[in-house]
């Protein structure tokens, strides 16, 4: 598979890239000034900015660090509606022993 993803996920590395750009427009920061935020070059903003995901996750913490949108990331699988349901449905019921008369 390589760095290469499904369609379906470079197509939301993409909508969180294009998400980030618009959080630096709406502040009204060059690439550059953001660039030098995170530490990073201008060209791997750059890469962020377009969802490319072969850019490391600490590269993304550093960029949303540099917007003030770190917290953010602790949203990620925060809910996960799919892994409760699976967990509460190997939950075992516990069972009485019938009363002595």
């Amino acid at each position: 598979m390589g760095t290469r993803l499904p369609r379906k996920l470079e197509q939301k590395m993409q909508v969180v890239g294009e998400q980030i750009k618009l959080a630096r427009l709406r502040r009204n920061l060059s690439m550059a000034q953001i660039a030098e935020r995170a530490m990073a070059s201008e060209l791997t903003v750059s890469r962020v900015e377009k969802g490319i995901p072969t850019v490391s996750i600490g590269i993304y913490l550093r960029v949303l660090y540099a917007l003030q949108l770190d917290d953010d990331i602790l949203y990620l699988a925060k809910d996960d509606a799919m892994g409760k349901a699976l967990q509460d449905m190997g939950l075992k019921t516990r069972k009485r022993a019938a009363k002595k008369e």
